[in-house]
């Protein structure tokens, strides 16, 4: 008997643990067709892909959960109206790459939820406060609003070069690096 009570519990546990496990990914939820972008109309700057013709692009409304240490890829964005497209989703202005900004996917965006809110990024051996300016867009793309560049992934943070200088990281290895960063309280 007391060998079937401590199986059920354990039981369970292992339950609440993959559920919970489960419960914090954050699957794709659609894709996108890319399509040639016209002429001059994708900008490369900051090393940026442009989407292609055919190539299937995969979309998300989620992000993983945000806590003090949240994993996340930084990759590099004029906020200068560059590679980015349009101006910043939270002032409808544009920022110098002198800037600390960053644009974070949708999830974390969280319906503007963040917009003019300060984060920390840990990277490189180096931290950095950033103000979140726009939405790095895990839902749309491969068209004019966004540049003829792919949706972005689901645990992005868009950073300026501003971010990468602070974080140390020398120009000639700037485009993708793993981070943590969480919310200033």
């Amino acid at each position: 008997m007391k060998k079937q009570v401590l199986l059920s519990v354990f039981q369970f546990i292992f339950l609440f643990i993959c559920l919970r496990i489960e419960a914090q990914t954050c699957d794709p939820n659609g894709s996108i067709q890319g399509i040639t972008p016209p002429p001059g109309q994708c900008n490369q700057e900051n090393n940026a892909v442009c989407c292609v013709e055919g190539e299937v692009y995969t979309t998300y409304a989620c992000s993983p959960p945000v806590s003090n240490n949240t994993p996340a890829i930084l990759t590099i964005n004029s906020f200068q109206g560059g590679d980015g497209g349009g101006p910043s989703k939270c002032d409808n202005q544009y920022h110098s790459d002198y800037q600390p900004v960053v644009a974070l996917s949708t999830g974390w965006f969280s319906q503007s939820s963040r917009c003019n809110k300060f984060i920390n990024i840990n990277g490189n051996g180096n931290n950095v406060t950033a103000l979140v300016v726009d939405e790095c867009d895990s839902q749309l793309g491969c068209d004019a609003e966004h540049a003829y560049q792919p949706p972005c992934g689901s645990s992005i943070v868009d950073a300026s070069k501003a971010v990468w200088t602070a974080l140390g990281v020398p120009e000639s290895e700037q485009g993708e690096l793993d981070i943590t960063w969480s919310d200033v309280n």
